[in-house]
């Protein structure tokens, strides 16, 4: 199989890449290396920026790929301060990419969403029929590019999926909540500020059941568009989290809460978030991990790869 992964040299991207790879599938990967530099051995690695119309437009590939698109930027809370910028790097480059699809007839098209395009979900656990009323930019621009994308496999013929992903954890994260607490209680192991009041409840997923979704629904392209929640069955509140992040640092700080006064750890920030993936679950994929389970194991691999780092 051919498979071109935007955003492929990122966090999940590169994970996808190497494991398609190894799969003895032909990968091209295309990145503008600004947030990720991970190169994966025996794919094709072609830098260019998404937002460039003009230069996605002249790329040499080959027809007849499935495209996955994960270029993105996933900063919720910035995108709520540098709007036009986000605009850019979420809709503007999904538009570029579905022309790319269109003048090389993809086989198929597969687009990172996220859960936030639910916005305070009313139902939980949430299906993809539900109510979608996003409360962050990042959560409008990506029900934006999810419009794009059914349009495109309604115009243009392109089977297309948009997986709307809960918080993805583990190997090589760089931004998020575990990261962001290891590196205030390094600074301070004494005491933890908590955005939001702790209350705060999120479903997590494991990079490796991120990765077997994606490729369930390459290898099962359907006609038309459609969209498909990718999550655990449980969540996690903001403290538990903490708690398991000191738990494995084998520290008790003192936890300060601070944010938004509804609770909120920013202006944007999902109070509550659990999907139901039932839609997925009929394609044969079923998450390995609880949300527990990635998250202890996310905050395992990160605290290990900090140990291995050079001068440490």
């Amino acid at each position: 199989m051919y498979h071109i992964v935007t955003g492929g040299a990122g966090y999940i991207g590169s994970h996808l890449a190497e494991d398609m790879v190894s799969r003895g599938d032909r990968v091209t990967v295309i990145d503008d290396l600004s947030s990720g530099t991970y190169m994966t051995e025996g794919a094709r690695f072609v830098k260019v920026d998404l937002r460039d119309g003009a230069a996605v437009g002249k790329l040499d590939i080959d027809g007849g790929a499935t495209i996955i698109h994960l270029a993105a930027d996933p900063n919720v809370k910035e995108s709520m301060e540098d709007v036009i910028g986000h605009f850019h790097k979420d809709v503007t480059a999904t538009l570029n990419v579905l022309e790319l699809a269109r003048r090389h007839d993809a086989k198929a098209f597969v687009f990172a969403s996220s859960s936030v395009v639910y916005g305070d979900a009313r139902i939980i656990p949430t299906k993809e029929s539900n109510l979608k009323r996003p409360i962050s930019n990042y959560g409008t621009f990506k029900l934006m590019s999810e419009h794009l994308v059914e349009q495109y496999a309604v115009s243009y013929g392109i089977r297309s999926t948009a997986l709307r992903l809960a918080n993805v954890v583990g190997g090589r994260t760089s931004h998020g909540i575990i990261p962001d607490i290891i590196a205030k209680l390094r600074l301070n192991s004494s005491e933890l500020e908590i955005l939001g009041d702790g209350r705060q409840q999120k479903s997590y997923i494991y990079i490796t059941d991120v990765i077997s979704a994606i490729n369930v629904v390459v290898q099962k392209p359907k006609e038309g568009f459609r969209a498909l929640n990718v999550g655990s069955a449980d969540s996690l509140t903001v403290k538990e989290m903490a708690d398991i992040i000191c738990e494995e640092m084998g520290i008790k700080p003192v936890y300060r809460y601070a944010g938004a006064h509804d609770g909120r750890g920013w202006k944007g920030d999902v109070k509550v978030m659990l999907l139901d993936t039932t839609g997925l679950r009929r394609l044969g994929w079923s998450p390995a991990m609880s949300s527990r389970e990635a998250f202890r194991q996310a905050v395992r691999d990160l605290l290990a790869a900090k140990k291995k780092a050079p001068g440490r």
